[in-house]
């Protein structure tokens, strides 16, 4: 997978289309992404201990990567990701403005 933790990307599909944020978590194996403030899902919360109010949480639920595009620091625009060899290390670019991706 081209798009790791700490990237920002736009949602491609589905009711967040359009909408950027940031990648809290990978889930390789599975080819999804959790992006912080896309795809929420409420949860209810039972009260545990006797006067404890139950409450509802709000979670963050993965989507495929496949629904994500990257967005390139530098040019501020979605682009796909390639890899270049630079110094002897294999580096993830930008096809829009070739500039390295952090």
């Amino acid at each position: 997978m081209r798009i790791k933790k700490g990237d920002t990307v736009v949602v491609l599909s589905g009711k967040d289309k359009g909408k950027r944020g940031k990648v809290q978590k990978t889930l390789v194996r599975e080819e999804r992404l959790v992006i912080e403030d896309i795809s929420m899902r409420k949860r209810r919360v039972r009260p545990r201990r006797k006067g404890e109010k139950g409450q509802t949480i709000e979670t963050a639920m993965p989507i495929h990567a496949s629904n994500a595009l990257l967005v390139c620091p530098q040019c501020q625009r979605p682009t796909r990701v390639g890899t270049e060899l630079r110094e002897g290390k294999k580096v993830r670019i930008c096809k829009k403005c070739a500039a390295p991706l952090s």
